[in-house]
């Protein structure tokens, strides 16, 4: 089947970014409000901003989604192969460029438990679209990422970018939480 090994990709760096980041909610409140010296986000702000870079990415991929199976419907073709998913591995580390975030996804200082079933609810999302598009559909539809210059990129490429997205905080995540553990002892 096509895109096969991708949508297997995908879905275990999503399953992974969420088992990652469900262990920092259960952190003692101390630690997740902790911030750090260089004035960035404490662990509980980082947490409400992968939520709210998810819903913004997942905004474009529900539409993709849809033009993607329209496509599909009316008979273009699926070309057996992968998507390139490589090419987006930069992402996932967060000293490899500079990002500058909009402001609209800023933490707003969102409740911890609502900050947790929003990610969950998200990630349930990210598994049915990603059902959705189980037999290559996801290839028919690109739409152009301008973070890193990355260009056209299919559905699938646009759930891998939101999953190392999260792996790219959960990296800072631990940044902090080490700085917040030399700083308690």
């Amino acid at each position: 089947m096509p895109y096969e090994k991708t949508i297997q990709v995908v879905q275990q760096a999503l399953s992974e970014a969420l088992v990652e980041l469900e262990k920092w909610f259960e952190q003692s409140e101390e630690s997740r409000c902790y911030h750090p010296q260089d004035g960035g986000w404490s662990i509980q702000a980082i947490l409400e901003h992968v939520t709210l870079t998810n819903h913004y990415l997942l905004l474009i991929i529900r539409q993709g989604r849809e033009k993607a199976l329209r496509r599909a419907q009316r008979g273009e073709s699926i070309h057996d192969g992968e998507s390139d998913l490589d090419r987006l591995t930069p992402i996932g580390h967060p000293d490899a460029f500079p990002w500058i975030r909009p402001e609209h996804m800023e933490p707003t200082g969102a409740s911890l438990e609502d900050v947790r079933t929003r990610l969950h609810a998200q990630y349930q999302e990210c598994l049915s679209i990603l059902a959705a598009l189980g037999k290559g559909e996801g290839s028919l539809y690109q739409v152009r990422m301008s973070v890193q210059n990355l260009g056209k990129m299919d559905m699938y490429q646009w759930l891998y970018f939101l999953a190392l997205h999260q792996k790219r905080h959960i990296a800072q995540i631990e940044q902090v939480f080490e700085e917040w553990y030399r700083a308690a002892s």
